[in-house]
């Protein structure tokens, strides 16, 4: 919808007079990272020293000159002391001074995680695996070898890897079948400032497995927390106030600059701010902070049609989770001569990736986040306003390599009412997966030891949903059933799991496997903005008048069927990167179903048994037509519309199962497919006993 406004607006970029669209306030300070000045007297702060003994590296001289260049480099010994003395340290280091690329190597080369392997978490899987190839860069060796990364659905490592740079839901998942985490001799939780619910619950893992591997006289396992910023006191009580030390990092001044008036549409100023930057700025690459997909590629394609009317090359990369990794590659490499580089990204920027020749940052001050509501039930996707903390991260990115500076699309105002912390996403989310994870490890998520415990209302609300998918006994054992204990083996939403389990029922898998892995990413439809019409008459040889689940598996079966995939894909204004993504996803997830012996079977082209399918794990997500054309959620009696990119958005089918609800300006159900009440009570008749269909509201 924002892209449309875009197409619809003139171009004031391509006239030799152009307007000031965005107008920001000229006399601001340059940024100081938070809290810097305190931590200069602070007794944990390590500063460089010139009688520190530099190690002996056997690498490449070049990867060494930059080792040296980092600040961390100066103080190794002290640091590699620090970690000798104390079973857990938090790290506070700087942007920029080193800390989650240098720290492992110093642990690995000092022999101190000897005995076993260095964990390294990250919350995302682009950090994840651009920080192991630079690592394995650095010690000249090839990745997947000494220096390894396993993200979902992806390892590659060996029995040779020593540091294993990870998500934390897969260090989470590897807890599942080994409590102690004896693999590892250190395990270092980075960027713990996000506080994404995996890292949360890792908190309260590791320290068990601390206790616990003492308390059996087993070998002992470090713990290092790290971050750029964080409330420290909250952290250091939480892990029995332990040592925090304080890392100088490398931030160069970062000119902060305000939009004089609030703006009445962040995409359009982030748009407004690009071309004045191109056109009139001194030479440097733009990072721009927007909040999924689906808003990075439209803004793409304006950018690039913008583009071809200015003299110097402008060069648009996108920048989000979903990429296959030889895509994100292109981020990182160096800019060509004589040409500017816009890198549209999602949060996935905001820390520990370096990416070269940043001088400015755009900050929208939006974010896409998932809330969950548990006394509705609904669980979000929900565009938000950024925390202070997070546009103060933005903000550093220009800052890594020179000056830079950060053109905020909202005003000083506007940035002062913002929250100061990001709210922690276990106090936000279905906690449904989690407590699952932890039953399965045998914990009760009632009495685990959280930072911040959820409420009362949202731990009930998992275990309601839980006995409901049937995955546990009752809600006041919370005893796994069998069912619940397959459900934890998938990497998935417990709908999900039981969904693809249900499909042995339905003999249906292979279709169920299509589905669930289209799912697990972004969009496979390209929207061109240019060519809307001709998009949309090549999308409609896909669709299916069962909905949207249907039509996923009718693009799958086409993209398999395509002799030249990359080209037809193109052809047909399909995502070849997500299709691909999606692919690898069904190959792994295909690997769980036969070791918990779910047949790949397939139910050919009687599709009825694959929404029956659907329903077994999403009939809670049903919706029901109302008066006035509009949809009322069976569970909640929340209203609701069918989101315009849905196959049945032009329909009014009486009732409709859906994947999730979005919220923009109102509420939107997405990934549709059509049922009717004798599936529904044929599939969950105790549910539908309950939750009587056919009401008017």
């Amino acid at each position: 919808m924002a892209d449309m406004k875009m197409m619809n607006s003139p171009n004031p970029f391509i006239k030799k007079k152009r307007p000031a669209v965005v107008n920001f306030h000229q006399n601001v300070s340059d940024f100081i990272s938070p809290k810097k000045q305190k931590r200069e007297n602070m007794p944990g702060l390590i500063s460089a020293d010139g009688s520190q003994q530099k190690p002996n590296l056997v690498r490449p001289g070049f990867m060494q000159d930059e080792r040296k260049k980092l600040p961390i480099f100066a103080v190794r010994p002290r640091l590699v002391e620090e970690i000798q003395k104390n079973d857990t340290l938090i790290v506070i280091g700087e942007t920029g001074c080193g800390k989650t690329t240098q720290i492992p190597q110093f642990i690995h080369e000092s022999k101190l995680g000897k005995d076993g392997i260095i964990a390294i978490t990250q919350p995302r899987r682009v950090a994840a695996v651009s920080l192991s190839k630079r690592v394995a860069k650095e010690m000249n060796v090839p990745i997947g070898d000494t220096v390894g990364y396993t993200i979902r659905f992806e390892d590659v490592t060996t029995e040779k890897t020593k540091l294993k740079y990870m998500t934390d839901g897969m260090l989470f998942r590897e807890a599942l079948l080994d409590e102690l985490l004896m693999k590892y001799t250190v395990i270092i939780l980075d960027e713990a400032h996000e506080r994404s619910i995996n890292t949360d619950v890792l908190f309260g893992i590791v320290k068990k497995a601390q206790r616990l591997r003492a308390e059996n006289a087993k070998s002992p396992l470090k713990v290092i927390i790290m971050s750029a910023t964080m409330d420290v006191d909250h952290f250091s009580k939480y892990f029995n106030n332990a040592k925090v030390l304080y890392l100088e990092g490398r931030q160069y001044p970062v000119t902060v600059l305000n939009a004089k008036q609030p703006q009445n549409d962040y995409i359009q100023s982030c748009l407004s701010t690009i071309f004045q930057i191109h056109l009139d700025g001194p030479p440097g690459d733009i990072l721009v902070f927007l909040t999924g997909q689906d808003e990075i590629e439209g803004v793409a394609h304006t950018v690039r049609l913008a583009a071809k009317e200015c003299k110097q090359t402008l060069r648009t990369l996108p920048l989000y989770s979903a990429m296959p990794m030889q895509m994100m590659e292109n981020v990182f490499r160096p800019t060509p001569p004589n040409e500017r580089k816009v890198i549209l990204s999602t949060n996935v920027a905001e820390t520990s990736l370096t990416i070269p020749g940043i001088k400015y940052v755009i900050d929208s001050g939006h974010v896409k986040a998932r809330v969950y509501q548990p006394n509705t039930g609904l669980d979000l996707l929900k565009v938000q306003k950024v925390s202070q903390e997070q546009s103060w991260q933005r903000t550093g990115r220009a800052g890594r390599e020179s000056a830079g500076t950060c053109y905020r699309v909202f005003t000083k105002e506007q940035f002062n009412e913002l929250p100061k912390f990001t709210t922690p996403e276990i106090l936000r989310c279905n906690l449904a997966s989690v407590m699952l994870q932890l039953l399965h490890l045998g914990v009760d998520a009632y009495d685990f030891d959280f930072m911040d415990k959820p409420s009362q209302e949202a731990l009930d609300a998992a275990v309601s949903q839980l006995k409901m998918l049937g995955a546990i006994e009752s809600q006041e054992t919370r005893k796994l059933t069998s069912l619940g204990s397959k459900m934890a083996q998938f990497p998935l939403d417990p709908r999900l799991s039981k969904i693809l389990i249900s499909s042995k029922t339905y003999n249906c898998t292979e279709e169920i496997l299509t589905i669930v892995a289209l799912l697990s990413g972004e969009s496979v439809f390209l929207n061109s903005l240019n060519n809307r019409e001709e998009a949309t008459e090549r999308h409609k040889k896909f669709f299916s008048s069962e909905g949207d689940h249907i039509t996923l598996l009718n693009v799958y079966h086409a993209f398999n069927s395509f002799k030249t995939q990359k080209k037809t894909c193109a052809e047909n204004y399909l995502n070849y990167r997500n299709l691909v993504f999606a692919s690898d996803v069904r190959k792994q997830l295909a690997q769980i179903c036969e070791q918990n012996k779910i047949p790949l079977s397939s139910c050919g082209q009687n599709t009825e048994l694959v929404r029956k399918c659907l329903i077994s794990g999403y009939f809670m997500n049903v919706a029901e037509l109302q008066r006035e054309k509009k949809y009322i959620l069976v569970e909640s009696k929340q209203r609701v519309r069918i989101h315009p990119s849905s196959v049945l958005h032009r329909t009014l089918p009486h009732y409709i199962l859906f994947s999730e609800v979005v919220h923009t300006s109102q509420a939107y159900i997405r990934q549709l497919s059509i049922v009717d009440p004798e599936l529904l009570n044929e599939v969950a008749p105790n549910y539908f006993r309950q939750h009587r269909l056919g009401t008017k509201d």
